[in-house]
């Protein structure tokens, strides 16, 4: 996989960012985190990318933005495949 850098955007008491980390945790996948309550910074980057809302986790691999993806498309963000903005389904793990 390709090592491109991946930043998880996100806030205090959010269950899909919290199953988040550990999927990633899991994976193996190296990560940085923002806490959108404390970083203004990260809150106008999340409400630039989800449509003026603060929708977390939004994730960044690379340049490119994800919001509330799903491990398979942080992993294919990763490897360089295109997304079309579409939910893939997700699997249970």
């Amino acid at each position: 996989m390709d090592s491109q850098p991946v930043t998880v955007y996100w806030r205090p008491g959010c269950a899909f960012c919290s199953s988040l980390f550990m999927r990633l945790e899991t994976a193996g996948i190296p990560f940085e985190d923002v806490n959108i309550w404390e970083d203004p910074e990260g809150r106008t980057f999340v409400r630039s990318v989800a449509r003026g809302n603060e929708t977390v986790p939004t994730v960044t691999v690379g340049t490119k933005a994800l919001v509330n993806p799903s491990i398979d498309e942080i992993e294919r963000a990763m490897a360089g495949a295109t997304t079309d903005g579409w939910r893939s389904r997700r699997r249970s793990r």
